[in-house]
């Protein structure tokens, strides 16, 4: 005869706000077992006795059958004294000194909730606020650990009687779900003007009146407010363009389900998984918008439009009222950070949005939408915000507590703790005092949510970048020791990290702008890779950046450095369209700084070239956002076209050097012949993936290492991707590429991490 047993569960990973402790609940119970249930501030910790089998049964179910926002990283299972329990409860959370647990990302409406809200029968029609253990807030609203209602931006709202019965009515899928709330108990919509003057009335049925009629509205989301517009409405999505000092740079859209999405973009089966995951991210699409009705203004001169699905109750009530697909942009200003108060949203936004749609749910930490994208059928992130921060990226090594401050375009930080990365979510650009404070307070969140206290601090060779700074200020004033990480190697090392591999790697880090280790400006490397060091191999040529960041913003620059480096003063005679439209003064002071190296440092950089031949085909001479020159490059070739231009491998030093000038000259013959753009950008397209190819297989002779890591901004081009990935693995050479993780210098915070703690010494 059997014996009653006791055992004692410690369940780590995404384990607290999915539903956990009701599942072991139901679980336990189906199995005959008697004990416990409670959250720990490091774990779910469970105690159990029954009979040896049906304990097994319940280990077993609960590993195969977890909730479905769970992620369970290790199970830890101990034998105790039995105790004799009659029954089996959930019991008060407990505070553990120095442990963690890692905390769930906000999640998508499930379909339950969804169904709720669009049925009249039920108590939460059409309320915005619906949530369950399932889906809902849950980063943005936790200020603590353990995840607890009074740990949360909830513990304001007192749960009425039927809320707190579905609370704590086992057999309902609201069992414990933190958020619970009603259109009695939980929060509540509004709508004001640009004075804070209340508008009286349905706000969702007046946003959506509002909407129609072509006004701008602030909503307050889930981590910030977006600001939405109708976007078939030309001069409601112009009139936002500049109200929000946008230019052309593209707006993500809003669109009710995914048959509406396939009405505007070509989707794959993995595209649509994306779009309708509980991550919902912005998904890069292939556009066919304007044939369709949506306004060409959401997205000019790009292939690529940034789709999303409603993944919050009031953007499926808002899309079901409008009939129509919305624009959803973060609420800011360019360059500054999303805003997430009321007050503060009034403050920032009243110069753009028309009427405020607002509730009285405060949110603790600000959340850029995620974006992503599917290149050669893989999901790569583009944007790592809602949906997947701060899930951590997981290490093949115990590191110690390190906080790595990223770089200073697309910023987020990094911080370490055990086996875990905590890379942030989008931070933005850090150019102005409200990105640094969200930065710093940000930092302060997950320190707290995490429990770590830096022992090391890394940040980027760039002695100017804003995270350089903190990173120093940080470190002297609590007496920590620094480490400065190149920024290509932390591309590189970034990448492996994201693919677990600890093994050298040969890496071609290709982007705008990195600070090199002689002083010049690297952006086009090959780079012999590990966690504790790297040797630079090869490079592009270097050519003056004229004006600095004036060449960055102004493409045409760089292209006049290129034709006055191969042709010299005959560039002035040269029959290129491009140059009708010059200047000649400024021509010759660009010809005055090259040759006097005024303001004109050295760049190697892959992403200046391909602004440079943007300019060459008159495509994009100047530009109103980062990479916007490469995006319309390659929104223009035509990809039936794979025979690349001309190059040149020289040797300086013991270091491969490419010389572009073949390819140049190739490209001022081809438009002088009439050769269509888009066959000239398909050709400078393959000779970059030709120019990988030639460099990498080299090396991998040289060296005998045959995995390459591709790495950087310009990797998020898919065009090159797809060439580069087949070309080098049709020559047996094993790819890296990023997916967790994104390629360009949001990424770059995670390699500086891992860097450091092996370079400590």
């Amino acid at each position: 005869m059997e014996t009653i047993q006791a055992r004692k569960v410690c369940v780590r990973g995404v384990v607290q706000g999915v539903g956990f402790r009701p599942l072991v609940y139901q679980l336990a119970l189906r199995n005959n077992l008697k004990g416990h249930v409670f959250n720990t501030s490091g774990d779910v910790t469970i105690t159990v006795e029954g009979l040896s089998g049906d304990m097994e049964s319940f280990i077993n179910q609960l590993r195969a059958n977890p909730p479905p926002q769970s992620r369970i990283e290790s199970i830890d299972i101990e034998e105790q004294p039995v105790e004799g329990f009659q029954g089996f409860e959930i019991r008060e959370s407990r505070i553990r000194k120095d442990e963690y647990q890692l905390v769930s990302p906000d999640i998508a409406t499930c379909r339950f909730c969804l169904s709720e809200i669009f049925n009249e029968s039920e108590r939460r029609y059409q309320y915005p606020f619906t949530n369950c253990t399932n889906c809902g807030p849950r980063f943005t609203i936790i200020e603590d650990m353990p995840y607890d209602r009074g740990n949360t931006t909830m513990r304001r709202f007192t749960m009425c009687p039927e809320c707190s019965r579905e609370y704590n009515d086992t057999d309902n899928r609201r069992f414990h779900a933190q958020p619970n709330a009603c259109p009695i108990c939980g929060p509540a919509l509004k709508i004001i003007d640009p004075s804070g003057n209340d508008v009286t009335g349905d706000p969702l049925a007046i946003a959506a009146d509002l909407l129609k009629q072509g006004r701008i509205l602030a909503i307050k989301g889930l981590g910030g407010f977006l600001l939405a517009c109708d976007a078939t409405d030309d001069r409601a999505v112009d009139l936002l363009r500049k109200r929000k000092k946008r230019g052309f740079k593209p707006f993500a859209v809003m669109v009710s389900g995914i048959e509406e999405a396939k009405r505007y973009c070509d989707i794959s089966r993995e595209e649509e998984g994306l779009l309708t995951s509980p991550q919902s991210p912005v998904v890069l699409l292939k556009n066919r918008a304007s044939s369709n009705g949506m306004s060409f203004l959401v997205a000019p001169n790009t292939i690529y439009i940034g789709i999303m699905l409603p993944y919050t109750p009031l953007h499926h009530l808002l899309l079901e009222k409008t009939a129509r697909p919305l624009v959803m942009t973060s609420g800011n200003i360019s360059e500054e950070p999303i805003a997430a108060g009321n007050e503060e949203a009034l403050k920032r936004l009243s110069g753009i949005a028309d009427y405020f749609l607002i509730h009285n749910r405060d949110i603790c930490s600000r959340y850029d939408d995620s974006v992503a994208m599917v290149v050669n059928h893989k999901a790569r992130i583009v944007r790592r915000a809602r949906g997947f921060a701060p899930y951590p990226i997981h290490l093949t090594y115990i590191s110690a507590s390190i906080l790595a401050c990223g770089a200073e375009v697309k910023n987020s930080f990094c911080l370490t703790r055990e086996t875990h990365a905590f890379l942030s979510q989008h931070i933005g650009d850090l150019e102005n005092l409200e990105t640094l404070e969200h930065f710093e307070d940000t930092i302060r969140l997950y320190k707290t949510l995490f429990h770590i206290e830096p022992e090391i601090i890394a940040h980027d060779m760039h002695p100017d970048y804003l995270s350089t700074r903190y990173a120093l200020d940080f470190a002297k004033t609590n007496g920590l020791r620094c480490v400065p990480v190149q920024h290509h190697h932390a591309h590189i090392v970034s990448c492996m990290a994201d693919n677990g591999v600890t093994e050298p790697v040969i890496g071609v880090a290709f982007d705008g702008t990195g600070y090199g280790e002689d002083g010049a400006i690297w952006g086009g490397e090959f780079l012999l890779a590990d966690y504790s060091g790297f040797k630079r191999l090869a490079h592009f040529e270097y050519v003056p950046l004229p004006g600095g960041k004036a060449a960055i913003e102004r493409p045409y620059r760089m292209a006049l450095s290129y034709l006055f480096k191969i042709f010299g003063d005959d560039t002035f005679s040269l029959d290129l369209p491009f140059l009708k439209n010059a200047d000649r003064d400024e021509m010759d002071l660009i010809r005055t700084q090259i040759k006097r190296r005024i303001n004109a440092p050295y760049t190697s950089s892959c992403g200046r070239l391909f602004d440079a031949v943007s300019a060459l085909l008159n495509i994009r001479r100047e530009s109103d956002y980062e990479g916007q020159a490469a995006v319309e490059l390659e929104a223009v070739a035509d990809i039936s076209v794979d025979k690349g231009y001309p190059f040149e491998i020289m040797e300086e030093k013991g270091i491969r050097v490419v010389s572009f000038d073949g390819t140049v000259k190739a490209i001022v013959e081809d438009i002088a012949g009439g050769i269509p753009a888009s066959e000239i950008s398909g050709r400078f397209h393959a000779t970059i993936a030709d120019v990988i190819l030639t460099v990498c297989r080299g090396l991998v002779e040289e060296t005998k290492i045959e995995k390459v890591a591709l790495s950087g901004g310009v990797f998020q081009n898919r065009l090159l991707v797809e060439r580069t990935i087949k070309r080098l693995e049709s020559g047996g050479i094993t790819v890296l590429t990023h997916h967790d993780v994104p390629a360009n210098d949001g990424g770059i915070a995670l390699g500086q991490a891992v860097i450091a703690n092996y370079v400590r010494g």
